[in-house]
């Protein structure tokens, strides 16, 4: 017998801001009841007051530290009464080139993007196996195809995709189902932490490497920016195929967002690793 909380329970995280947001105040229009995982008590309060229906319900989430996931873990199963979809959103984006990323920084780009989404996993599996109940991974087009000063964040990604696969095969027999979404780009805050965190680390790294690269990878952030500034692609774009990952009765295993996101995945299927290679030179000739 299947223990499903009325009305359905969802546990979205990096809910703060831009695609997180998004997609708890849709899934909550949809009739969820989300909770909201944010890392501050003001994003939670800002949430609550833009929600339409008081189903929106903010908690302190950090995904690398396991006892704020398991706190979540147990509200929704005393609180709540049960979960039925656990949408693994939150995450960071370290980019840089690779000889300019520190192990500090590395390990802080997988602990939040791998190691946390695992955590998450593994404390809500048990609400959902018994609701069955569905996993909601996001990626990117940079889990299929590595781009040059993405290494650290597509090394993330990549995992979170194999993570995603293998998760999917080893929980089947109990009846969950888990979905990776693919967005591409879209013009959220992210953009403009992604050029911080890209200027700190050539700060950061010896002034001799970084000159090797600044010219390149300037030039490459501006063009990142401006291709996500062009992109028709939206928030409620994504949003959407979150709900279709959570309510579809056969999800896909992949729900790839954007033109971009799509051709990303043509690339990878279709093109050799030489010609991938030719593709990107133009990122590193100054």
């Amino acid at each position: 017998m299947t223990h499903t909380p009325s009305p359905l329970a969802v546990v979205v995280t990096g809910a703060s801001s831009g695609l997180g947001r998004e997609t708890a105040l849709d899934l909550e229009d949809r009739g969820f009841r989300v909770v909201a995982g944010v890392r501050r008590v003001e994003d939670g309060e800002k949430l609550v007051a833009e929600s339409l229906h008081g189903r929106v319900v903010p908690r302190l989430v950090d995904v690398t530290d396991d006892g704020s996931v398991a706190a979540c873990a147990r509200f929704c199963e005393e609180e709540l009464g049960g979960l039925w979809g656990l949408v693994n959103n939150a995450g960071i984006c370290v980019s840089a080139p690779l000889e300019c990323v520190d192990s500090e920084r590395m390990r802080q780009q997988l602990e939040t993007n791998v190691v946390g989404q695992l955590a998450m996993i593994r404390a809500h599996l048990p609400l959902l196996r018994r609701s069955r109940g569905r996993v909601v991974n996001v990626t990117s087009g940079l889990g299929r195809v590595a781009v040059p000063y993405m290494g650290a964040y597509s090394a993330a990604q990549f995992a979170k995709e194999a993570m995603s696969d293998a998760l999917r095969r080893e929980v089947a027999p109990s009846g969950v189902r888990v979905s990776v979404v693919q967005p591409g780009a879209i013009r959220t805050p992210i953009w403009d932490k992604v050029s911080n965190v890209g200027a700190e680390a050539l700060r950061g790294a010896p002034p001799e490497v970084a000159a090797l690269y600044r010219i390149t990878f300037e030039r490459f952030l501006e063009g990142n920016a401006r291709q996500a500034a062009r992109s028709r692609t939206t928030p409620e774009d994504f949003a959407r195929a979150v709900a279709r990952a959570l309510t579809d009765a056969n999800p896909r295993t992949r729900y790839r967002v954007g033109s971009d996101a799509r051709l990303v995945n043509a690339m990878s299927r279709t093109l050799p690793d030489r010609l991938l290679d030719r593709y990107f030179a133009g990122i590193l000739t100054p």
